[in-house]
């Protein structure tokens, strides 16, 4: 009988663990709806980062890197931004306890599949696509708060305008389009969508 085993259903639960958890919301996020958003987002800055300023970055990849960004979370859950980065040392260690988490995560693999997922899971990718991905995981949060505000929840208001002005002093050219071009309907309602 072949052995069994745990990474996909691992995977899975990413569903059960919240983000924002310091934070009164209107509608939870969870690590995977929020891994999906920012592959899509990740995606796209590729995109428009090879389609217009004729950049390098396979979106394909690009994708499946911010898929798996926050798989490590799965095992240590997310940690609130303002307790993570409050100071180097716990910065350094929760980095720590993620690559630990990541690592796990590869031993529920057969050896044979576990080169494929390293480097996701342990984001050992080039500063390029690391700096996509981040872009995108902070478009991500930046949306969530828009999204939040709009629903009246002003609990998020400084999240937004911090997460704003982080995005706007992005060197990234793509995210300035985005942020741009798309952003805006992001406020919209349905009926304004039409």
């Amino acid at each position: 009988m072949p052995e069994n085993f745990h990474f996909f259903a691992y995977l899975s639960r990413m569903r059960y663990i919240n983000r924002w958890g310091l934070m009164r919301n209107t509608f939870q996020e969870n690590i995977q709806e929020h891994s999906h958003m920012v592959a899509v987002l990740a995606h796209a800055l590729a995109v428009i980062r090879r389609e217009v300023y004729g950049g390098g970055i396979d979106p394909g990849e690009a994708a499946a890197a911010a898929l798996f960004h926050d798989a490590p979370e799965i095992l240590t859950g997310d940690l609130p931004t303002p307790v993570k980065y409050y100071n180097p040392e716990i910065r350094d260690a929760y980095k720590e306890v993620e690559d630990v988490s990541a690592r796990k995560l590869l031993s529920m693999l057969p050896a044979e599949l576990r080169p494929a997922y390293e480097g996701l899971l342990t984001e050992d990718y080039s500063p390029e696509l690391r700096a996509v991905v981040k872009a995108a995981d902070k478009l991500s949060a930046y949306i969530k708060c828009l999204e939040e505000l709009k629903a009246g929840n002003t609990e998020f208001r400084l999240a937004a305008e911090q997460t704003r002005q982080a995005l706007k002093g992005s060197p990234l050219p793509e995210v300035a389009y985005f942020m741009e071009r798309f952003l805006p309907a992001f406020g919209l309602t349905l009926d304004e969508l039409q």
